[in-house]
C-alpha cells in the first residue's frame, strides 16, 4: 500500500478574517482526508512495521480517530483490528472505525482504562499492540506535516500550534520543524481538564494524573507515555492549556465561518491569545472533523454552559 492518491500536501490555508484578526494567521487542513482526522498519517507506516514483523492483526485502544485510522491501515495492508474504545466514546468515530472493518470493543470508563483491556487482550491472542504514542514508524509518519508546513510557508513560521493528545503528532512536527527552522516556536495545546501532557513536559517525566474530564476527546488522555515526553522535551518549546469553554467558542467561531472541527482541532485556535506579539505567521494545525452532532450543536449554541 503506497501513498498514491491521497490528498497530499493538505493544503495550509489563510484563516477566515474574522478569526485571523488582523494577524498573519494560517490553518493546516488535517481534516480533508477520508478518514477526517491527522491519524492516518502515524497509522499507516505503524501498521506496516507490524506486518513486516509477520503479524495478520493488531489490537489498539482508541477515542475514536487512531481506532478509524488503525481500522482504515490494517483493512489496505490485509490485516485484522480490534479497537477498544471507553464506552462513552463518540459513536461518530465509533461508527468510523466500524466502517474500514475495525472491531470494536467498548471497555472502560476512559481511554486509560481502555487501553490496559486493549494491552492484555493483544497478550493473551498474541497479537502486536499498538499503543498510540509509543511507534517510532508514528513520529516519522507525523514529520511530513512539519515538512509540508515549511514548504507551504515558503518564510519559516514564527510558530506552529499543534494541538496534544498523546504528544506522538506535536513531536513529529516538532522533530522535522526544529531540524530545517530551529527558531520556529512550537507551541502544545492540552485541556485544563485533561493536564496530563502539560505536567509531564513541565516536570520533564511522566506525572500521575485523575483529570480527563474534557469534552475534547482527543485530548482526554490521563496516562502519559514516557516515549512521547521525552521526545516533546527535546522539540516542544511551550505548553498551553485551554478550559472546555474556550474549546466551545472556537468550535463556535470556526463553525460561523464554515469549518467544523471537533473539540481536539479546536483547542489551537483556543490557545491563540496566549501568543499574542510573535513576529511573523502563525500556523494552527487543524487535526480532525469528527465530532458527535449534540457536542458540536452544543458548543456553537450554548458554549456559556461548558466550564471555564
Amino acid at each position: 500500500m503506497t501513498l498514491d492518491g491521497l490528498p497530499l500536501p493538505t493544503p495550509l490555508e489563510k484563516a477566515p478574517g474574522p478569526l485571523a484578526r488582523g494577524r498573519d494567521l494560517f490553518f493546516k487542513r488535517e481534516d480533508g482526508h477520508e478518514l477526517g482526522a491527522f491519524k492516518w498519517r502515524g497509522a499507516l507506516p505503524a501498521v506496516e512495521a507490524f506486518r513486516a514483523r509477520g503479524a495478520d492483526g493488531v489490537v489498539t485502544a482508541s477515542t475514536g480517530n487512531h481506532g478509524a485510522a488503525t481500522a482504515w491501515a490494517a483493512r489496505g495492508l490485509g490485516l485484522s483490528a480490534t479497537v477498544f474504545a471507553p464506552e462513552k466514546a463518540s459513536r461518530a468515530k465509533l461508527e468510523l472505525i466500524a466502517r474500514y472493518g475495525g472491531e470494536v470493543r467498548l471497555r472502560g470508563r476512559d481511554f486509560d482504562e481502555s487501553k490496559a483491556e486493549a494491552a492484555a487482550f493483544a497478550a493473551q491472542r498474541g497479537l502486536p499492540f499498538f499503543e498510540d504514542g509509543s511507534e517510532p514508524a508514528q513520529y516519522e509518519g507525523y514529520r511530513a506535516i512539519g515538512a509540508e508546513i515549511l514548504h507551504q510557508s515558503g518564510a519559516p513560521p514564527a510558530a506552529i500550534v499543534v494541538p496534544v493528545g498523546n504528544g506522538a503528532l506535536i513531536g513529529g512536527i516538532g522533530k522535522e520543524t526544529k531540524r530545517r527552522s530551529p527558531r520556529t516556536l512550537i507551541a502544545g495545546v492540552a485541556a485544563k481538564e485533561a493536564p496530563v501532557m502539560a505536567l509531564s513536559f513541565e516536570a520533564g517525566r511522566p506525572v500521575p494524573c485523575s483529570r480527563t474530564a474534557t469534552f475534547a476527546d482527543g485530548l482526554a488522555v490521563r496516562v502519559a507515555i514516557p516515549y512521547a515526553v521525552a521526545v516533546m522535551r527535546r522539540v516542544v518549546d511551550r505548553m498551553l492549556l485551554v478550559s472546555e469553554r474556550e474549546i466551545a467558542q472556537a468550535i463556535g467561531a470556526l463553525s460561523r465561518t464554515g469549518i467544523r472541527v471537533e473539540g481536539a482541532a479546536a483547542a489551537a485556535l483556543a490557545a491563540l491569545p496566549q501568543l499574542e506579539g510573535l513576529p511573523g505567521p502563525i500556523v494552527l494545525v487543524v487535526t480532525g472533523r469528527n465530532i458527535d452532532e449534540d457536542a458540536h450543536e452544543a458548543a456553537v449554541n450554548n458554549p456559556e454552559s461548558f466550564p471555564d
